[in-house]
């Protein structure tokens, strides 16, 4: 058995970091994270520090490491915290296609509040209790169709990688927006605009000349970008369905 240093913070109990010399820690190690979110969506991932968590709760700093033993035990928290803000039924409906749907929008709405969670989610796995349900859901859906645990992963990842990259691109727009007062439009025919012109006066992107002037799924509201490219995706995993069950449901499920 590891010692309680080298144990991911899902192995630690929590009565295991309110032990020490001194009175008993009159926070939680929910109170602490919940602090600790408050923080990132105000002031973004960098303003979060064990001191700055330990004067927004009125104790001192050193006192939080009887709660959680470093700052990436506290990331871990905070990532599956906001996880847990993603509303899904108990169990699969059985049509994979509205299931899959469900994880991807209601993972966009959570991105959307908490931005700096995004990248965060995307690249730290953390296998804690609120991740595991989610991964559990979006992969169920997938089950009783023949396919190999592997082939259900990859599958159910494929949504998981459009929808993480499509709402950081969704934020990335929306800090453009904030930083320079132009929404989309009018960055693209103001600033950019003279560029794209000129890229295009030359005639060596023909493909992205086209684009520019026949594409319309940019000039859609961001919902519906989402929706145009979740619904690709889910036409790619309809193809690797056995045939006659891309559009039908689980027949696994009641």
């Amino acid at each position: 058995m590891p010692s309680h240093e080298n144990m991911t913070i899902w192995m630690r109990p929590e009565q295991l970091e309110r032990t020490g010399p001194g009175r008993r820690p009159r926070r939680s190690r929910a109170e602490v994270t919940t602090a600790a979110v408050q923080v990132a969506d105000g002031e973004g991932m960098e303003a979060v520090t064990m001191r700055r968590i330990a004067l927004e709760l009125g104790t001192g700093a050193m006192s939080l490491y009887r709660y959680v033993a470093s700052r990436d035990d506290l990331i871990d928290l905070m990532i599956d915290a906001v996880m847990g803000e993603i509303d899904l039924p108990a169990a699969s409906s059985g049509d994979w296609r509205r299931d899959l749907s469900l994880v991807a929008e209601q993972t966009r709405m959570v991105g959307l509040r908490h931005p700096w969670w995004v990248a965060l989610a995307n690249r730290r796995p953390t296998l804690g209790p609120n991740s595991l349900e989610v991964v559990e859901f979006a992969m169920t859906t997938l089950d009783g169709f023949g396919l190999d645990v592997d082939e259900i992963a990859s599958l159910a990842g494929m949504v998981s990688d459009y929808t993480y990259g499509a709402v950081q691109r969704e934020i990335g727009w929306l800090d453009q927006a904030r930083a320079t007062g132009m929404d989309m439009a009018e960055w693209m025919s103001g600033y950019v605009g003279p560029y794209v012109a000129q890229i295009i006066s030359t005639e060596q992107y023909p493909m992205f000349t086209r684009s520019i002037r026949e594409s319309q799924v940019p000039h859609l509201p961001p919902e519906e970008r989402f929706r145009y490219g979740l619904d690709r995706v889910l036409k790619g995993i309809a193809a690797n369905l056995p045939t006659g069950t891309g559009h039908g449901e689980n027949t696994s499920q009641p």
